[in-house]
């Protein structure tokens, strides 16, 4: 039997049943996975990139365990943000007890809140801003488009970042991402700061929409990516949280044996979804993996785990896990 590190060791022992049992399943099934030569898909929901996930993700990309990830346009910049303005943000571990005049209190400091921790304005926004404003006219004028994370990876590659890094750069699952240039798919990136500011330049004329690629142009770009690693062990579906970072991709699937005739497409040969969404009427972030078994998303043989917990916790460990921590 394989010697166990001291964290994966520990939930060895001690994750014998419930949630923290699933835990430890889905993380055997992961390293089964690509231990096969199967491949592995992320997605990010919530706001795990200002939870700090990129300390552990980061090592993830670096070492191979995930090929491509799926993520919403805030999680896309938030490690970003954090990345050049991680001492100027504020943690308000009394959040639950906040009056609406004290929320209004931190909006007039420019704090933008996500539960505990604050987002400061003009350090994180705005220092991205002034920077990714000018690639996207620069683009523009040399009559390209390009896809919202190409535009996050040309900032990076630029090193017009450094001076304001704030973090060890090691810890910035983006930066790994843009080092290795692995794809990323970006639904609905319009809801976003970024994606926010982007619409308005083009309502102020300083901009065109199709500077940016869309999400019609995503989900083709995902088509083509999954028909060309899809073979063999297939590629696995390994969801944190819910929502459009987890439907929009895994839809790929069903589209391409429906909708486009490809009898043969292999459907997600893995999934597990880490989410506190429990199972009620009409929740599709709630639903029980079985259900995606009907929509052609996954087959009867799938291995397949969910995790009712809360993924700030659970997804390091995996991670941990896999990294042989």
């Amino acid at each position: 039997m394989k010697k166990r590190n001291t964290i994966s060791a520990f939930m060895e022992k001690n994750f014998l049943h419930f949630n923290s049992a699933s835990l430890v399943d889905a993380a055997k099934g992961y390293e089964k996975h690509l231990s096969e030569g199967g491949k592995m898909m992320i997605t990010l929901a919530g706001a795990m990139s200002t939870a700090e996930l990129g300390i552990s993700l980061a090592e993830m990309i670096r070492r191979d365990k995930v090929q491509i990830i799926s993520c919403t346009g805030a999680n896309l910049e938030e490690d970003l943000m954090n990345l050049v303005a991680h001492k100027h943000y504020k943690r308000v571990p009394e959040y639950r007890d906040l009056t609406p005049q004290q929320e209004w209190d931190l909006l007039e400091k420019g704090l933008n809140r996500v539960t505990d921790t604050c987002i400061p304005e003009e350090e994180a926004f705005r220092r991205l801003q002034k920077h990714i404003e000018k690639i996207w006219k620069d683009a523009e004028a040399a009559g390209e488009r390009f896809y919202p994370h190409e535009y996050m990876y040309k900032l990076l590659k630029s090193g017009e970042l450094e001076q304001y890094y704030e973090i060890d750069p090691k810890n910035s699952w983006m930066l790994a991402a843009a080092e290795k240039n692995i794809p990323i798919i970006v639904p609905g990136w319009e809801d976003s700061t970024m994606g926010n500011i982007f619409a308005s330049y083009c309502m102020k004329d300083e901009l065109k929409p199709q500077t940016v690629q869309s999400g019609i142009e995503y989900m083709t770009y995902l088509a083509d990516w999954y028909v060309k690693n899809s073979e063999g062990r297939g590629v696995g579906f390994f969801q944190i949280g819910g929502g459009i970072a987890g439907d929009f991709p895994i839809c790929v699937v069903p589209m391409l044996y429906q909708d486009m005739e490809m009898e043969n497409i292999p459907f997600w040969s893995y999934f597990c979804q880490i989410s506190d969404s429990t199972t009620s009427y009409g929740s599709y972030s709630g639903a029980v993996p079985n259900e995606k078994i009907t929509w052609g998303k996954l087959d009867v043989k799938t291995p397949k785990y969910i995790i009712e917990s809360d993924a700030s916790i659970v997804a390091p460990l995996i991670f941990a896990w896999l990294l042989e921590m």
